[in-house]
């Protein structure tokens, strides 16, 4: 075990890569080994190999283990365990962790968390469990993360780091610098201390570099800047990390309704948020939610059930459309075989335009005054597109069938439901973002629909026509 220990054990602050594969998948030696020494209870072992671990990677480490290890490695951790990395698991194994703990164990690590971790960890519980934690706290702590608690989900306030450096405006620039030196209560980290009124009130920020490159005697309203971009602490985080983006920052004053400082946002919390946020909307544009690999066979099951029960009544209604048209099919066979085609290429046009749409909706790239000009330029996208297929799916079916009029009945087809799917794509999503219905979740089935039921009758129309003039 000694060689295994020296090959993969790393500074808790370094960035070596040895626990990794090419891939950045975790190497199956450190689980297997570490599964072992559960096994056999073996407690040293077990801190041996965990306690150097980063966050981030003892969350890997977690993920990797049987659901039965886990909650005994944090046992045979006991207060080694680094409680932090949970908050860089999925949702169910931090519940099945924190569930675990005694009530005195959590209270202590909220202590020693940063505020939005603690909050992180904590909205998960239910009100009780929460309400047992934070009675262990004491009432300085207790407010502050009761009041991030108190924000919407998903808000800035919610995010926030309670932790930040405020100085009076009338402050000499040697006066806060010896305050840094001597507070010993002030964040591990921070990029910029803000200015506030007499009421908390938020008045601008100064840069650490600003304030270090000033004489002392200098006063901090004299380098201030007032153009700080606060968030609300009521803002979707999404928004939060929208304005990060936009101006270049590393962080943020978090303001309440009276523009009161409440809070600070860092970069590597946008960083967490802006991640969480695309696998939320690549999850939504395939109707699963908000599961995660570590849920159960039940909680995917209902989670995908809603969604696959929607599907099957749009597929219902395409199979009515087909059964509009059977003695058309009975007159030519190779109807039935080639309308699928129809609807897959609509499919498959309509879900590419669909999720450039969605993604630039999310992101604000879509507005009122490139609409317009998006949309003809999808249109005639499909169009080429529809055009330069139906003269190949035309041109096939043709020899295959030894059936010029076929060929000409599929072309058409092919033609009218690319073009509907690029109008589909781009219109539904843009729609459904005005009646204030999230696009990424309702797109797709919407999408899938009109390709369907739009190919299939266009298909089999042309086709019933074209038999009755001939």
């Amino acid at each position: 075990m000694s060689d295994l220990l020296e090959q993969d054990r790393i500074d808790a602050d370094s960035a070596d890569s040895s626990l990794y594969t090419e891939e950045g998948h975790l190497k199956p030696e450190l689980p297997r080994i570490v599964a072992e020494a559960i096994e056999n209870g073996d407690q040293s072992d077990v801190i041996d190999l965990t306690a150097p671990l980063h966050a981030s990677e003892l969350a890997d480490l977690l993920e990797a283990l049987e659901p039965g290890q886990r909650i005994r490695l944090v046992e045979l951790a006991g207060d080694e365990f680094d409680l932090s990395s949970l908050t860089e698991v999925d949702e169910a194994i931090r519940l099945e962790i924190a569930k675990s703990l005694p009530v005195r164990r959590l209270a202590e690590a909220m202590r020693s968390l940063d505020s939005d971790d603690a909050v992180y960890i904590l909205e998960d519980l239910e009100k009780k469990d929460q309400g047992k934690i934070l009675a262990h706290l004491p009432v300085d702590e207790r407010l502050l993360i009761k009041r991030a608690l108190g924000y919407p989900e998903e808000s800035a306030g919610r995010r926030m780091q309670t932790d930040f450096i405020a100085v009076p405006p009338f402050w000499k620039i040697g006066q806060t610098i010896d305050y840094m030196r001597e507070d010993e209560n002030l964040p591990d980290r921070f990029y910029e201390i803000f200015v506030v009124s007499p009421k908390y009130e938020l008045l601008g920020t100064v840069q650490l570099d600003k304030l270090l490159r000033t004489g002392r005697s200098a006063s901090i309203k004299d380098i201030m800047e007032e153009s700080v971009h606060p968030i609300d602490a009521n803002m979707d985080q999404e928004e939060a990390a929208r304005i990060f983006q936009q101006y270049d920052l590393l962080s943020a004053a978090v303001i309440d309704e009276g523009r009161r400082l409440v809070g600070v946002i860092t970069i590597d919390d946008i960083v967490d948020v802006i991640d969480q946020e695309a696998d939320e909307d690549i999850k939504r544009l395939g109707g699963v939610g908000d599961e995660e690999l570590s849920d159960s066979v039940l909680e995917i099951t209902r989670s995908r059930f809603t969604w696959l029960l929607v599907n099957l009544c749009t597929a219902i209604l395409a199979s009515v459309i087909i059964g509009m048209f059977d003695a058309t099919i009975q007159q030519m066979v190779a109807l039935a075989v080639l309308m699928p085609i129809v609807a897959s290429m609509g499919g498959n046009a309509g879900t590419q335009t669909m999720t450039v749409a969605v993604r630039a909706l999310a992101t604000r790239d879509i507005d009122a005054y490139n609409t317009g000009r998006i949309i003809r330029r999808e249109v005639l996208v499909g169009l080429l597109n529809g055009s330069a297929f139906a003269f190949l799916i035309g041109l096939a079916a043709g020899f295959w069938y030894a059936n010029l009029d076929l060929g000409l009945i599929i072309a058409f087809a092919m033609v009218f439901n690319m073009l509907c799917a690029a109008l589909a794509g781009i219109l539904i999503p843009i729609v459904l973002q005005k009646l204030h219905v999230d696009p990424a979740v309702a797109s797709s089935v919407f999408v899938t629909t009109v390709t369907d039921v739009v190919g299939f009758f266009a298909f089999l129309g042309a086709a019933a026509w074209w038999f009755q003039i001939g």
